[in-house]
């Protein structure tokens, strides 16, 4: 394996375990030789986007094709949707991310899953400046008692990024950063985003789980909705 491939092998190893064994993880390098995404995934695409952004693209559609053939299934398109969030086959629930050095793509069947979200980041601190938008009071005073409060503020970026991706599959909801607040639980490498504010169907107060890893020049986070009423 070249080097590229190995980085891409260690980052899927941390993904994994995030996840039953029921979600299909998998991922490609924006930088790789890549399929070139079908016509109707294509059409997503402004006539004027760079190279960067054909390439994390091209990734980010092939890893979800390789999600679906280790669920069985044929690869078949994943258009963008006017939201701009990606259309997942019938009978699917998935999450796409995608960062200059690495995209990732999970999926799953809708009667195992209702809804997934994924976010992977640099693994590099979040500017000072951009706290009081990203963390709420509550959240700046916990960084303040952690070793690493530059580590942890891009957690908590990437944790709402990747819950917020979970509940939009439910609620088609649009928020800032203010509308879910964290609660983690370091020892087990999982956090719980609770709504400061009702978002149909969910109430103030209920929350999404999630989990997050931090390795190989990454973070990685998670969210995960099963059996919800």
């Amino acid at each position: 394996m070249t080097e590229a491939e190995n980085k891409l092998a260690e980052r899927l190893n941390l993904m994994r375990p995030l996840f039953a064994a029921d979600v299909a993880v998998a991922g490609a390098d924006p930088l790789d030789a890549l399929p070139v995404p079908f016509a109707q995934e294509a059409a997503g695409l402004s006539p004027n986007a760079v190279a960067k952004r054909r390439n994390e693209f091209a990734a980010g559609r092939s890893a979800a094709h390789q999600a679906m053939q280790q669920l069985g299934l044929p690869p078949v398109p994943v258009p963008v949707g006017r939201d701009r969030a990606p259309v997942w086959p019938a009978g699917l629930v998935g999450s796409l991310t995608h960062t200059k050095s690495c995209a990732m793509a999970v999926l799953a069947r809708t009667g195992d899953v209702q809804a997934l979200g994924i976010d992977i980041e640099e693994d590099t601190p979040l500017k000072d400046a951009l706290l009081p938008a990203i963390c709420s009071e509550r959240e700046q005073a916990w960084l303040r008692r952690q070793d690493n409060p530059g580590q942890m503020a891009k957690v908590i970026f990437s944790a709402k990024e990747a819950a917020y991706k979970c509940q939009y599959t439910l609620s088609r909801a649009f928020y800032g950063f203010d509308g879910m607040e964290l609660e983690f639980d370091l020892a087990a490498g999982a956090y719980q985003a609770v709504f400061t504010a009702g978002r149909p169907p969910f109430a103030r107060g209920e929350a999404v789980g999630g989990r997050f890893a931090v390795g190989a020049g990454l973070i990685i986070t998670t969210a995960e909705i099963r059996g919800r009423g």
